[in-house]
């Protein structure tokens, strides 16, 4: 067994025991004092990783970023709207039904449409960008789409009880059973494919007409079980 002897420094004639190599004790095993090191059971109140959750106002448990900060927020400030799509100068919802429809231009008498159908029609325009985004919900509709537009389902320019020529032509609504729906986005230039006096309808429209004077204007469906429309909607004045 190797001896154990006595160190002394000199410098500070202080003199302290050392164990030969072999038998060095384990540091392993040493506990740190309290309220330090590696030995706790948890961190302190108010610090480290145990904590239930953050304090208040920091961290990750927060339902969402404070204002004006973080991933939140419509878009990150001092950068123009992602999605400017979807800012809307003007809604407008419509209602359309059978009692709507007439039939003539010069003295325009009411057809009661085709009973039992019905629409709704939930526009958003952007003004700026020529752009009408719709939501259509038709139900109730029988027969097939006609009109000599390219779709059967528009906006016209016309006030209430009065006709007038079609400025927009939106995808017909689709669907199995007693409803059918059509939903997108419709950007200028604007056409129809229905011609007067050899031009367009659709051509020159500006969706800003509608916001200038919502009330001249109406939305509609036709079918070939009432051609003149099976049900009109006068937009909002």
């Amino acid at each position: 067994m190797k001896p154990s002897f006595t160190l002394c420094v000199l410098a500070t004639l202080e003199c302290v025991s050392a164990t030969p190599l072999g038998k060095r004790q384990d540091f392993s095993i040493i506990n740190y004092p309290e309220g330090t090191g590696e030995n706790l059971h948890e961190y302190p109140p108010g610090t480290g990783e145990n904590l239930a959750s953050y304090p208040s106002g920091t961290g990750e448990n927060l339902p969402s970023y404070p204002p004006g900060t973080g991933e939140n927020l419509p878009f990150y400030p001092g950068t123009s709207n992602p999605n400017p799509v979807f800012k809307f100068s003007s809604t407008y919802h419509i209602l359309a039904t059978p009692d709507q429809v007439v039939n003539g231009t010069t003295n325009p008498v009411f057809t009661g449409g085709l009973a039992g159908s019905e629409a709704t029609y939930d526009f958003g325009i952007n003004a700026d960008l020529d752009l009408i985004c719709y939501s259509i919900k038709l139900t109730g509709f029988r027969g097939e789409y006609q009109s000599p537009a390219k779709t059967a389902t528009h906006v016209h320019e016309g006030a209430k009880g009065r006709n007038g020529p079609p400025r927009l032509a939106f995808p017909n609504p689709v669907g199995e059973g007693n409803e059918r729906v059509s939903v997108g986005c419709l950007q200028g230039p604007f056409t129809t494919g229905l011609l007067a006096n050899g031009a367009d309808t659709g051509i020159g429209f500006k969706v800003s007409q509608i916001e200038a004077n919502p009330g001249g204007f109406f939305a509609d469906v036709h079918s070939s079980l009432a051609v003149p429309g099976a049900a009109r909607g006068q937009f909002p004045a």
